[in-house]
């Protein structure tokens, strides 16, 4: 096994992933605001899953999304 090579491409994975849900979220936030289904100062507890079948691996990240600084959570 190549660590080097192991370490790049989880970086470029994580990364990708980062990114990607960051714009994710951002869209849904919008999107929720222009519809006016939520306020603007909540918070939203978060889940990610990560899975790659061929090492069985399943792993969930639990998190909070604040809109706003001291933000309630979901009403």
């Amino acid at each position: 096994m190549d660590d080097e090579a192991l370490n790049i491409s989880i970086r470029k994975f994580l990364k990708t992933v980062g990114v990607s849900s960051q714009r994710e979220i951002e869209r849904a936030v919008a999107r929720a605001l222009e519809e006016r289904t939520i306020a603007g100062n909540e918070s939203f507890p978060a889940r990610m899953t990560l899975e790659i079948a061929g090492l069985k691996l399943k792993a969930q990240f639990d998190g909070e999304i604040r809109l706003a600084e001291g933000a309630a959570g979901p009403i």
